[in-house]
């Protein structure tokens, strides 16, 4: 995944914006006014980066299953912690899109419930196939 492959796939969530705040190329990604993954241009010593909140076992699995998956810069606590991961190929995109979800359904759940609700609803409805995928068919059209 390159960081336009990032963006999009995280602006792809629900009420997702991006902003600016530390300047240029070091875009954010937030929900509900919290930054849930931030992204870093390549420089002369370090590819690409992507920095995720993540549960403190999923970042430990993480650590050990991909090399390019390290420990982030700020709070690591007992629940949380932010991962860094370079963007260099090695993580499969597949996995860097779950992470980028579960970063989101973090900072999610820490909002306040109506806006918790909201979002989860939000997310329901966007990754739920169509009826007919569903059940194999068109819907049933409801009678009277």
């Amino acid at each position: 995944m390159n960081p336009d492959d990032v963006a999009a796939c995280a602006l792809d969530l629900p009420e997702v914006s991006e902003e600016e705040p530390w300047g240029p190329h070091r875009p954010v990604y937030k929900v509900g006014g919290k930054i849930f993954a931030t992204l870093a241009a390549a420089n002369a010593s370090q590819p690409d980066r992507l920095s995720v909140k993540c549960e403190s076992a999923v970042a430990l699995h993480l650590y050990e299953q991909y090399p390019a998956v390290r420990p982030g810069y700020g709070y690591q606590g007992p629940r949380w912690h932010w991962i860094t991961v370079h963007l260099d190929g090695a993580v499969p995109d597949e996995e860097l899109a779950e992470m980028i979800s579960h970063s989101w359904q973090c900072v999610v759940d820490g909002l306040p419930r109506t806006a918790r609700d909201r979002l989860h609803r939000l997310d329901r409805d966007q990754t739920r196939p169509p009826a007919q995928d569903r059940a194999g068919g068109p819907a049933p059209r409801p009678s009277g």
